[in-house]
């Protein structure tokens, strides 16, 4: 937990007494002022995760939505003064709060809904032309590097997490499947897309991502998954506008 100041270990906790100090314009303690200033702190909190995690809170309902996210911004106070940064702890909250240990998929649930949101909020980039791809020589194109937008965001987990985002966002999406699952998220034009990859390409996007070269990539994916379908991964990734830029080694 944060560090905070007697005032704002104050205003997030209710049972806590009114600062020494704060008084009113009759220069009577400020007791009921600061009352109502501190619940509009906590409603205004709760609000951003509700916003930030819609899923969430339809799974869980929203009166034990709202009583989880009283815990939660008391542990995890703001970092900064942009309320629509607010929550990037809430997936770890949820992988050690006690009463949703029954639904271990929570956590990584929230992680693709916050990985929208820092997606939605990522600097814009001008998508890498395809041809610039298509004429490589082969020995080339596996010493190149690609550069990745800023939008793009990868997740994996154990979970089939797309298939219950999906059902919970979707009026017509089928049930999700009891798998794993691994998506990628980008942004090739206001909003974000949430697109579902098999393990191979999971494997492949991930090492491009963190900077290694295409064949490494290549290598990888291909011994993760032999049915790894290379011409579907580099489609998918120039569609949605996710590589910038390349660089030769």
């Amino acid at each position: 937990m944060t560090r905070l100041s007697t005032f704002g270990q104050a205003v997030l906790d209710p049972q806590s007494p009114v600062p020494k100090g704060l008084t009113g314009p009759d220069g009577a303690p400020a007791g009921k002022r600061f009352d109502v200033y501190r619940n509009n702190v906590a409603v205004s909190l709760t609000e951003a995760l509700e916003t930030g995690f819609p899923v969430i809170r339809k799974l869980v309902g929203e009166d034990f939505f709202k009583a989880m996210a009283g815990v939660h911004l008391r542990q995890s106070p703001p970092q900064t003064p942009l309320l629509m940064s607010y929550g990037a702890a809430f997936p770890a909250f949820l992988e050690s709060f006690p009463p949703v240990a029954h639904l271990p998929y929570l956590a990584d649930v929230a992680r693709l809904e916050l990985a929208l949101r820092e997606a939605y909020h990522a600097a814009d980039s001008t998508p890498m032309d395809p041809t610039c791809l298509q004429d490589l020589p082969t020995d080339v194109l596996m010493t190149t590097r690609f550069s990745m937008a800023p939008a793009m965001r990868l997740l994996s987990s154990p979970y089939p997490i797309h298939g219950i985002w999906r059902a919970n966002t979707e009026a017509t999406a089928p049930p999700p499947q009891p798998q794993a699952e691994a998506v990628l998220i980008t942004r090739p034009g206001f909003d974000p897309i949430v697109d579902p990859l098999t393990p191979g390409a999971a494997v492949f996007c991930s090492i491009l991502h963190s900077g290694a070269h295409f064949g490494a990539a290549l290598d990888r994916a291909c011994k993760t998954d032999p049915d790894f379908d290379l011409s579907a991964t580099l489609g998918l990734l120039l569609t949605r506008g996710a590589i910038h830029s390349l660089t030769e080694s």
